[in-house]
């Protein structure tokens, strides 16, 4: 039996973005994907077609060999029948239920011996056993998101489905939560689909990911080589690298691209070079598009000695400094724009502020070249 979901339909809507779902998703338990991209890509909409709550205007939905839908074939498996469990963003828990009874409510075609046995071990995974006979209006928000987790994953469903299930919380409690969820994902062995665009929630809880923007799949594979390696300059977009610096490749020597980059306003323009590893694909004279993260540039207030790796050292002045919960955006003017995540300790150690004259260092083998 094939351990893929296989995703092959459209949905069209009247107003708005329509979705075009073109990807295959591993299904070996306990895989986390992530479905990521900006608000309005087709996260939702995509999810609820798995679920079944929603139905596909065209195309073919397969998980494990068994057929979900087929448009050609008039097949609409109904959402109770594929034995996915689904939690919403608010966790939508029956306010009339105790926490217990929440967990349990999928269970009631169980006999009542293996009901009780299954609930306490879906207390003990989502470590609820003390929160048991408590109400949801009594809950906190990470509470209440547990209880929803436990309760959509007592009937041991085949496919967990996860809307955004962070993103009604607070940035102390999802830090939390994200720790505790990808927990319980692993140790519940339940191969699960998961929402978010947070790139921080998308890194902390998958392990493949689905990359989709304006209702098409951009790229998909294992999540690390997705984000280090996007297929084109909307995937770089879509996973905010913060950095994009057109140039030409001017040589290719011992695996690392010289690539030629414009610097200054159009009337006193002039041209430096950046570093970045030779992933092939792209030969000198070819236009492309250098993508690294923010967090991948390094701040001095003065050129680094011999022993500093880094190939790239860029001249810069700091336009703007920004703060973004506990780190601080920089934004740079290096006759292009640049972006570095520094810490509020470095901000200070490094008197930044706008005006001060600065050295950008970036390493050749953080900066990825796009074919343009």
């Amino acid at each position: 039996m094939s351990a893929h979901l296989v995703l092959e339909f459209e949905r069209r809507f009247p107003r708005g973005v329509s979705l075009t779902a073109r990807a295959t998703a591993r299904v070996e338990p306990p895989v986390v994907t992530v479905l990521f991209g900006p608000s309005g890509a087709g996260k939702t909409t995509l999810l609820r077609c798995l679920a079944g709550l929603d139905r596909p205007d065209a195309g073919r939905i397969e998980f494990r060999g068994a057929v979900w839908f087929d448009a050609a074939a008039g097949t609409h498996v109904a959402a109770r029948k594929r034995g996915v469990g689904f939690v919403p963003q608010d966790g939508a828990l029956f306010p009339h239920l105790s926490v217990a009874k929440n967990v349990a409510y999928g269970l009631f075609a169980r006999p009542a011996a293996a009901r009780e046995e299954r609930l306490r071990e879906m207390l003990a995974l989502a470590r609820l056993e003390a929160l048991a006979d408590r109400w949801p209006a009594t809950l906190s928000g990470g509470e209440r998101q547990r209880v929803a987790l436990a309760r959509a994953l007592a009937p041991a469903p085949r496919l967990l489905l996860l809307d955004e299930p962070l993103s009604s919380l607070d940035a102390a409690a999802r830090s939390d939560l994200r720790r505790e969820l990808r927990r319980v994902l692993l140790a519940s062995r339940t191969p699960a689909v998961v929402v978010t665009h947070d790139r921080v929630e998308a890194a902390a809880l998958g392990d493949d990911l689905i990359l989709l923007d304006r209702g098409r799949v951009l790229q998909q594979g294992r999540l690390a080589e997705v984000f280090a390696h996007p297929a084109g300059i909307e995937a770089s977009r879509v996973l905010g690298a913060e950095n994009l610096v057109s140039g030409v490749v001017a040589a290719i020597e011992a695996g690392v691209l010289a690539v030629r980059v414009a610097a200054g306003e159009p009337a006193a323009t002039t041209t430096m070079m950046l570093a970045a590893v030779d992933e092939g694909g792209v030969a000198v004279g070819a236009e492309v598009a250098l993508c690294f993260r923010a967090e991948e540039v390094h701040i001095l207030r003065h050129q680094p000695g011999e022993g500093m790796s880094a190939r790239n050292r860029i001249a810069a002045r700091v336009v703007e400094t920004r703060d973004e919960g506990p780190v601080v955006s920089v934004r740079l003017d290096a006759g292009f724009p640049l972006t570095a995540l520094v810490t509020r300790a470095a901000r200070e150690e490094l008197s930044l502020a706008p005006g001060v004259e600065v050295i950008a260092l970036v390493k050749a083998t953080a900066v990825h070249a796009i074919a343009r």
